[in-house]
């Protein structure tokens, strides 16, 4: 079969001939139609995500939709090494798929997981965000962030605040949700002085898609306004404006804040598909919307590089209808 294939670390993944899979006892054998190009894909593929193994070779990619030999269409997530997403076909724990709506197309399915569930996970299970209160996230104008202000809206946020760099999508935000902006153009400390109302108001869930300086200006701010009766829980999600940051030890004694984080191991594989199923069953009442680039596997070389946070490239086989 052809797949994208990884021979090393630090190589990207060339559309070459990989094995079939052979059946194996409490897996599904998946026919892919359609695979993202996510962050997590990307950096397993080189090597650098926290969850990479070090094997190689391996067919890239870690979710996707497909069909099973009966027909049926799921979403698939972690596939078995060393069969990726992004090939003809996937060796998947039959616990790890879980049956497509008729109302979500492959294509959509595949691109909308990932950043979907990022938020909702955060919300529901590391957070335990309750209908009513305030969300806050930092890093709203990527294709996670939009989706987090739609969703925190849909499970019933009393105000859902935005934070970003791009303020004309700041500005669109406010139509799906956001019920204030906050552009992240400025310095730390006048950053700081700017969070420091808002956390005086009340926010009871940060979902951060950044780290770096606005993360560490944030839990600052939250430590000089959060009041002794206002707990916070602070969600670490992504890492796009750094890896690390220094945090004043004072910052987690002087209020109650609790520092999270929700990704793959955080997060249970059954907990990751239990909130991608949230996702795809409000994605039409909740008029989840993200733009999405179908293209060929076989033009992998020609995509695997995309940045863009506003577009989702999905890779696609020609096993779907």
């Amino acid at each position: 079969m052809k797949a994208a294939v990884v021979t090393a670390a630090g190589q990207l993944p060339a559309f070459a001939d990989f094995e079939n899979p052979a059946p194996l006892e409490g897996h599904c054998i998946v026919n892919v139609s359609a695979s993202a190009l996510s962050i997590v894909a990307r950096g397993r593929a080189a090597g650098n995500h926290y969850s990479s193994t070090g094997a190689y070779p391996f067919a890239a990619g870690i979710d996707g939709a497909g069909r099973l030999d009966n027909g049926q269409r799921v979403y698939f997530f972690g596939p078995r090494a060393p069969f990726g997403a992004m090939a003809e076909q996937a060796l998947v724990p039959a616990s790890h798929c879980v049956p497509l709506p008729d109302t979500l197309d492959d294509v959509t399915a595949a691109a909308i997981a990932i950043p979907g569930l990022s938020s909702w996970a955060a919300l529901n299970v590391r957070a335990q965000f309750k209908a009513g209160e305030t969300v806050l996230v930092n890093g709203a104008t990527g294709t996670s962030g939009k989706l987090a202000v739609q969703i925190a809206k849909h499970l019933g946020a009393r105000r859902v605040i935005a934070t970003g760099r791009n303020p004309a999508v700041l500005d669109a935000l406010k139509a799906p949700g956001a019920d204030l902006t906050i552009p992240l153009h400025e310095d730390e400390n006048s950053l700081i002085r700017t969070f420091e109302p808002v956390f005086a108001e009340g926010v009871d869930v940060v979902l951060d898609y950044l780290w770096g300086a606005s993360a560490r200006a944030l839990l600052i701010a939250a430590a000089k306004a959060t009041t002794e009766t206002q707990a916070l829980r602070f969600v670490q999600i992504g890492s796009i404006s750094g890896a690390e940051i220094a945090l004043p030890s004072a910052v987690l004694r002087a209020a109650p804040i609790t520092l999270l984080g929700s990704g793959i191991g955080s997060v249970t594989v059954a907990g990751l598909l239990d909130a991608a199923q949230g996702v795809f069953k409000a994605a039409a009442p909740a008029g989840l919307r993200i733009e999405t680039q179908a293209v060929p596997l076989s033009a992998l070389a020609e995509h695997w590089s995309n940045q863009r946070s506003d577009v989702r490239v999905v890779f696609t086989t020609g096993n779907g209808h």
